[in-house]
């Protein structure tokens, strides 16, 4: 018995011993079921927004869900980042319509990205 015991726990180690060597680690992506809470542009802003941000958009956590780009947005009297991120469409036949910043009576004003069917 104590053989059939040693045998088992050998086997055992070595079985654990592989999966953690052959194993791979995969960070989750960041899912958020509602946008960040942030403050939008309501003003004109004479600053043009920078460059977008390049990011890195990964698998989708779950199948059908939508990667929402990141967006420049405009707090308190600068450009702030605002980072992408993945969430389920809020009903079927939904597309993501992008924050955009269109010209605007001299200056920039940001159109904030929503939910849209097609």
């Amino acid at each position: 018995m104590h053989r059939r015991y040693s045998l088992l726990k050998t086997v055992t180690a070595a079985i654990l011993a592989g999966s953690v060597a052959t194993a791979c680690v995969v960070t989750p992506a960041r899912v958020v079921v509602e946008p960040p809470r942030v403050a939008y542009a309501t003003e004109v802003v004479v600053t043009s927004p920078p460059a977008p941000v390049v990011e890195v958009v990964g698998v989708a956590p779950t199948p059908g869900y939508v990667w929402i780009h990141g967006y420049w947005n405009w707090v308190g009297g600068r450009h702030v980042w605002v980072n992408g991120y993945w969430t389920a469409p809020p009903h079927p036949g939904a597309h993501w319509v992008p924050h955009e910043w269109v010209r605007v009576d001299g200056g920039y004003r940001l159109r904030e990205g929503h939910w849209d069917r097609r």
